[in-house]
C-alpha cells in the first residue's frame, strides 16, 4: 500500500512540476532551458546562480516561479554599503518621532519563505556573503533573541559581471553552497526578439507575472516529496563508476587526456569538484530522471545537469582566474566528451 502511494505522489507531482513549466513560459519566452534547470533546482531543494547581463528578464523570471510555488517572495539589492545586520532588520523613526525597529527581507515572512533573491550580489561586501552562505547552510538565523527557521526558502542570487567598481568576488566556499549556475541569455530566435521588443505585454512586467497561475506547487512540502524523490530513482554500479570518473577528471583532467588551447592543463586546477558539488550532481540528475519519466539514472541525467552544477565550483590557479567563466564551461565540455560513457544497457 506504501508503495502505491509512493507511486501516485511521484507521479502527482510530476504533472505539477511540468505544470510550473508551462506557466512560466506564458511570462518568459525563450528561456526554456532555463527554466527546466530551474525546476530541477526546486525539487533538488538548491540554491541558484543566475548567470546574464542588464535586462534579460530574471526578476519577472524568478517572480514567476515564486507565483507558482506559493509562499513569499523577497528581495534585496546588493550594495556597496549593504551590511549583514540590513538582511535582518531595518530602523526608522516613528509618527512619534522615535526610533523603530522591524524584521528585515529575511524574516519579515518567516517560515512562509520560499523564494528570496539577492540581486547583485557581488556588489554586497564579504561580511555579507558570510551571513548568507550560513544561512543557505543551515537555513535558519538567531535575531531578536529567538531563533527563525527557514526550511522551505530557495536562495537566487546573480552577479553583476559587466562593472568592476565596488564588487567582490564570491569566494570559492559560497559558490559552492550554489547548486547550479544558470545562464540567462537573450534569445536567438529573431522571432522571439521581435516579439519582445514589440508586443506591449512585455513592457509591464507586474501584470505579466500575473498571467502564471498562482501556487502551482505547495511550496511547503516539496522538502518532504524531494526525499521521496531522492529515494525512488537508482544507479548501477557502472554508473556510479562513471560519476566517480567525472569527478576525477574536475581534479586531475590531464589524466583524461583533456586538452584546452593555450592552457597548461596540468596547472589550470588549484581545486576540482567537492564532495558537497558531486552529491548535488546526483540530486539533480535523479530529479532530471524523474521529469523523464525514469526510474533509475542514465548518464544522459547527469550530462543534462554538469556544467550548471560543475562550473562555477572549480577553482582555478590565479593565473587563470581571470578567465574562469569561459574556462570552466570549456572544461565540463571536454570532461563529458573525453570521460568513457558507459553504454545504457549497462548503466540501467
Amino acid at each position: 500500500m506504501k508503495q502505491v502511494n509512493s507511486e501516485h505522489q511521484l507521479a502527482d507531482w510530476h504533472t505539477h512540476a511540468l505544470s510550473l513549466e508551462e506557466e512560466v513560459k506564458k511570462v518568459v519566452v525563450g528561456q526554456d532551458k532555463a527554466i527546466r534547470a530551474i525546476n530541477i533546482a526546486i525539487f533538488a531543494r538548491g540554491h541558484v546562480l543566475l548567470e546574464g547581463g542588464v535586462g534579460v528578464g530574471k526578476t519577472t523570471l524568478l517572480q514567476s516561479i515564486a507565483r507558482c510555488l506559493g509562499g513569499a517572495y523577497q528581495r534585496i539589492e546588493g550594495t556597496v554599503d549593504l551590511m549583514p545586520n540590513d538582511l535582518i532588520y531595518h530602523t526608522f523613526l516613528g509618527e512619534d518621532g522615535r526610533p523603530k525597529i522591524e524584521e528585515g527581507p529575511l524574516l519579515q515572512a518567516g517560515e512562509k519563505l520560499s523564494v528570496f533573491f539577492f540581486n547583485e550580489i557581488n556588489r554586497a561586501r564579504p561580511q555579507v556573503h558570510a551571513l548568507m552562505l550560513r544561512v543557505m547552510a543551515e537555513r535558519n538565523i538567531h535575531a531578536f533573541k529567538q531563533e527563525y527557521r527557514l526550511p522551505h526558502m530557495l536562495v537566487f542570487a546573480d552577479r553583476n559581471q559587466v562593472e568592476k567598481n565596488e564588487t567582490f568576488e564570491i569566494p570559492s566556499a559560497a559558490r559552492d553552497r550554489f547548486m547550479m549556475e544558470i545562464p540567462i541569455e537573450i534569445p536567438a530566435d529573431r522571432a522571439l526578439r521581435k516579439s519582445l521588443m514589440f508586443d506591449v505585454k512585455f513592457q509591464h512586467a507586474e501584470q505579466l507575472t500575473q498571467q502564471a497561475s498562482a501556487n502551482v506547487l505547495q511550496y511547503d512540502q516539496l522538502n518532504a516529496f524531494s526525499d521521496l524523490l531522492q529515494s525512488h530513482i537508482g544507479a548501477s554500479d557502472v554508473l556510479e563508476d562513471y560519476a566517480l570518473d567525472l569527478w576525477e577528471a574536475t581534479q586531475s583532467p590531464e589524466k583524461f587526456g583533456i586538452v584546452l588551447d593555450s592552457v597548461d592543463v596540468n596547472r589550470l586546477i588549484h581545486s576540482g569538484a567537492s564532495p558537497r558539488g558531486m552529491g548535488m550532481l546526483l540530486k539533480a540528475a535523479r530529479v532530471h530522471a524523474w521529469l523523464k519519466q525514469r526510474d533509475s539514472l542514465y548518464p544522459e541525467d547527469i550530462h543534462a545537469v554538469f556544467h550548471e552544477i560543475i562550473a562555477h565550483r572549480l577553482v582555478l590557479n590565479p593565473m587563470y582566474e581571470s578567465r574562469r567563466t569561459a574556462l570552466a564551461r570549456e572544461l565540463t565540455s571536454q570532461i563529458l566528451a573525453r570521460v568513457s560513457v558507459p553504454s545504457r544497457a549497462k548503466a540501467a
